[in-house]
């Protein structure tokens, strides 16, 4: 794949094969100890044009970042639903769904960045996957058992920007990796204050322990910009570990895209969603 700096223009006309978002609704809980409480959520997901029961479809879960919700992708950013058309009709990538949730839980319960993005890992297991993968047409062939969706792994894909980043590494990469095989960090790992070190450290357990499991990772692509608040504790802790684990093999199965002058917002985030797809289900 070559890289771009700048959204080429046929990606952001009007496409003439148009795909659909829906909004979906399922029941999940806060997985608070002690006490748990029952949650009725919302997300979006995309159909690409023609879109039918009859076919097996790739699935990227594609995450928000901190501050807003679940309507950030799609909804106060349509455009981004042309790139997607437009990348699918112009056979830049194949047809997918793509899902935008909330790792949020609503009001008084979110104060705890760290927290929030690491225990979303269970909702994200437990009840979001299955709640998509048996109403829509994936490779899970609408069986959710655990068992199932580590089988189907290699068809699904998690993303995301800026906390959304920090949610991908720490509620799919290190506590769900055998339920996904593709990974899309967009602006940071562990946030301004976070311990690169000990990030380093996770990322390298995490693909020992998968060896040991026989999981693979097919693609990691990490995505920034050199102006970006993220960039520098992404890429110094991308770099140590790209060098400590032999799993991750530049060009193979692991990059790090950097934008020159590419800052902290959507018109990067955007680029990075369009180069992750072209790699994604590969």
């Amino acid at each position: 794949m070559k890289y771009v700096y700048e959204m080429p223009a046929a990606m952001l006309q009007t496409p003439s094969l148009q795909g659909t978002v829906e909004r979906f609704y399922y029941d999940t809980e806060t997985y608070d100890t002690p006490e748990s409480k029952p949650l009725k959520k919302g997300a979006y997901i995309y159909l690409p044009y023609g879109y039918t029961p009859d076919k097996q479809y790739n699935v990227l879960y594609l995450l928000h970042g901190g501050g807003v919700n679940e309507d950030w992708w799609f909804k106060m950013f349509p455009d981004t639903v042309t790139i997607l058309d437009n990348m699918i009709e112009q056979k830049v990538c194949e047809p997918c769904l793509i899902v935008t949730p909330t790792y949020y839980r609503g009001e008084g319960l979110d104060n705890d960045a760290e927290y929030v993005t690491e225990h979303f890992c269970l909702e994200l297991r437990r009840d979001l996957i299955p709640a998509v993968e048996s109403k829509y047409s994936t490779y899970a062939g609408g069986n959710v058992s655990d068992e199932n969706l580590v089988a189907t792994r290699r068809h699904r894909a998690i993303a995301g920007l800026s906390l959304g980043s920090m949610t991908t590494y720490r509620a799919g990469f290190y506590n769900n990796f055998d339920l996904f095989s593709w990974y899309g960090p967009f602006s940071g790992c562990c946030g301004p204050n976070g311990d690169r070190a000990n990030e380093v450290v996770r990322i390298q357990n995490t693909l020992k322990d998968a060896d040991a499991k026989g999981l693979c990772l097919d693609y990691m692509l990490c995505c920034n910009g050199d102006k970006d608040i993220a960039f520098p504790e992404h890429d110094e802790i991308m770099k140590n570990a790209a060098a400590s684990c032999p799993q991750l093999v530049t060009g193979k199965n692991y990059d790090f895209f950097t934008i020159p002058g590419g800052v902290h917002d959507m018109k990067a985030w955007q680029l990075h969603l369009y180069h992750a797809l072209q790699v994604f289900f590969k």
